[in-house]
């Protein structure tokens, strides 16, 4: 097998979406870490609100990608038969509804769960004030989301079906700091019956785990 490398931070949510996807999948890589946060002083990459660029590097031979839900899209695509192979689907029809929840994720839940992160969990850490008008605003929007996950996930496990795959997968960075670093985002989704018990059940799996602990090993661009 061709050595896969990532270069980034665990604390990413770009890089802990694909190191995910590569223990779901059983693969060997190579992390490199890398932290330029430091160096340049400038708000987390990972957050993606000000330079959405250079968050993570995925390279294989003579092949580089830069973006986490193209990355593990094309994990799954070439390395169909290693690992979870569940977690891109079985057939079109599968494929096309977990595609559907990770456009939603990407469009719609991504955008102000980012946002929250932000103003939430990491603003006051990095000096700076928290912005209230835009903490409620993203709150509605977020609310009205999970509204639709939740009747969603009242009917499946999962977003796509009954099995655990990409859509779900591509929603655990941004949820995990929610539910972990600020009382406020983590009731947005403990409110919530189905999905509480689905987020219960997506942070405990053990791909999962394997990055929270490379995360607190190497936290990264808030390490003192």
């Amino acid at each position: 097998m061709v050595g896969l490398k990532v270069f980034g931070q665990p604390a990413s949510t770009e890089v802990s979406r694909v190191l995910t996807c590569l223990f779901e999948k059983n693969l060997e890589f190579q992390l490199v870490r890398i932290d330029t946060f430091k160096k340049e002083h400038k708000i987390p990459e990972f957050l993606q609100l000000q330079d959405p660029s250079g968050q993570v590097t995925f390279r294989e031979g003579d092949l580089t990608l830069i973006n986490s839900r193209k990355i593990i899209r094309h994990l799954c695509d070439k390395y169909a038969d290693q690992g979870n192979k569940k977690l891109y689907g079985n057939g079109s029809l599968e494929k096309a509804s977990i595609e559907q929840w990770l456009q939603a994720e990407a469009q719609n839940f991504g955008p102000p769960s980012a946002e929250l992160v932000f103003h939430l969990a990491f603003a006051k850490p990095l000096g700076k004030e928290p912005n209230m008008s835009i903490i409620e605003e993203n709150e509605k929007r977020l609310s009205d989301i999970l509204d639709v996950y939740d009747q969603r996930l009242g009917k499946n496990a999962f977003l796509a079906g009954d099995e655990f795959t990409l859509a779900d997968l591509s929603h655990l960075p941004n949820t995990h700091y929610l539910v972990t670093r600020c009382e406020r985002g983590k009731k947005l989704f403990t409110e919530r019956k189905n999905v509480a018990r689905w987020v219960n059940d997506i942070t405990n799996r053990e791909s999962w785990k394997k990055v929270t602990e490379m995360q607190n090993e190497h936290p990264g661009p808030l390490e003192k």
